[in-house]
């Protein structure tokens, strides 16, 4: 399956930044995601954390200064830089951003991100009042200029006392963006995909709602597994529980109207619309403006029929030819094949994903998910038992084929 970090080669700057120890929890992180990760410490970062910790984790040498003066000395930088498939330096201080942002290579690090034409990913860690100062963003919106991308810093509590931005991003989160920077080459590279995910709540009172169980982590799957391929891809979700992919533009909603509204607006020009969603079939025909007392007895709650998003986009994209392709989500609790199969028919589908809800292993809020892949032409295919992940991955891997020579 699509791993975009699986064996990119990483250069892991760490500087000297009481964040350092932060990291050595990000090479781990890259590591177990599969990149081949080389960390460079410079002198400073040597004051917070050693080698032997970077080693213990990646498995491999990790360079400090002396290495840039060793026998090799006048090759290791330009070995380390061009065997690169991305740069990352986390955390990276003022003094480093503003020794980047000048050019000047005076140590190991520096001057193999100078003799490395890879992507840039910074993360820098430091005091408010340093990352305030007008020369440290001038340093920052040059680099951007040139190309690096920017993670964070994040505000919260500092080692100073003060409470500002300086916090390192999150190491997963830094991971999170190394895979998206390393997917953009994918098979899906320029397609624009839409993915739905998440529950639809619709209210009967301001406190009140009619809602379900999904969680939106189908949806999420499959929002990552097209970022994977390389898709530009907007989530319309529902969830807020969930960490968003990076690389996605998120729109939240919360109803069923909101999501039509969403949808609409996202798929013009759209290769692809993946509806993950459960959206409501139903809501009150009336929201009651107050919330419902139960001191005034048992409350009697007609609804109505909520309109049918997908059907909405049959006939849009008879109108238009937007989107190009859609696949659909069939939950059903029972006649899994003979209701899925009516909903490619009636809905105008290029694909569904039938899975059992009433299996206490897949479906709603767990983590894995029994799916049936369903065609118009009735051909189908049982995925079986497998993390939700894995079936996004499946599926997209089928849409892929579509676009291979279109």
């Amino acid at each position: 399956m699509n791993n975009p970090l699986k064996d990119k080669h990483v250069i892991l700057g760490i500087t000297g930044s009481i964040a350092a120890y932060k990291g050595v929890d990000l090479a781990s992180k890259l590591t177990q995601a599969g990149a081949i990760v080389d960390v460079i410490l410079t002198e400073s970062a040597c004051k917070f954390v050693s080698p032997l910790s970077c080693q213990s984790v990646t498995g491999r040498k990790a360079f400090i200064e002396t290495d840039l003066w060793g026998g090799e000395g006048h090759v290791v930088h330009v070995a380390l830089g061009h065997r690169a498939s991305l740069v990352i330096i986390a955390p990276a201080s003022a003094n480093t951003l503003a020794k980047l942002a000048a050019g000047i290579a005076d140590n190991l690090l520096t001057v193999t991100v100078l003799a490395s034409s890879a992507p840039l990913l910074i993360a820098p860690a430091m005091d408010a009042d340093m990352f305030d100062k007008p020369v440290t963003q001038a340093n920052v919106q040059k680099l951007r200029g040139y190309g690096a991308v920017i993670v964070g810093p994040e505000s919260g509590h500092l080692a100073s006392g003060l409470v500002g931005p300086g916090r390192m991003t999150e190491p997963l989160e830094i991971t999170n963006q190394a895979r998206f920077m390393m997917s953009r080459n994918g098979s899906l590279a320029g397609r624009k995909v839409v993915v739905t995910a998440g529950g639809t709540s619709e209210a009967i009172d301001p406190v009140r709602v009619i809602t379900n169980r999904s969680s939106g982590k189908q949806g999420y799957a499959l929002a990552q597994a097209a970022l994977d391929l390389g898709a530009d891809v907007t989530l319309i979700s529902t969830t807020r529980q969930l960490p968003v992919p990076a690389g996605a533009r998120l729109i939240e909603v919360i109803s069923a109207q909101d999501m039509l509204e969403a949808v609409n607006q996202s798929i013009a020009g759209t290769d692809l619309l993946i509806m993950a969603a459960a959206v409501a079939d139903f809501r009150p025909f009336k929201v009651s403006g107050q919330k419902i007392k139960k001191e005034s007895g048992l409350p009697v709650i007609n609804l109505e029929k909520t309109v049918d998003i997908l059907k909405e986009v049959a006939k849009k994209r008879e109108q238009t030819g937007f989107p190009r392709r859609v696949i659909g989500f069939a939950a059903e609790s029972e006649s899994l094949i003979t209701n899925a199969q009516k909903k490619v028919k009636q809905k105008q589908l290029d694909l569904i994903a039938a899975n059992d809800i009433s299996s206490s292993d897949a479906g709603f809020e767990v983590d894995t998910n029994q799916v049936v892949l369903l065609h118009p032409d009735g051909t189908s295919r049982d995925l079986g038992l497998r993390t939700k992940m894995e079936a996004a991955q499946e599926i997209l891997a089928t849409a892929a084929i579509w676009f291979e020579h279109s």
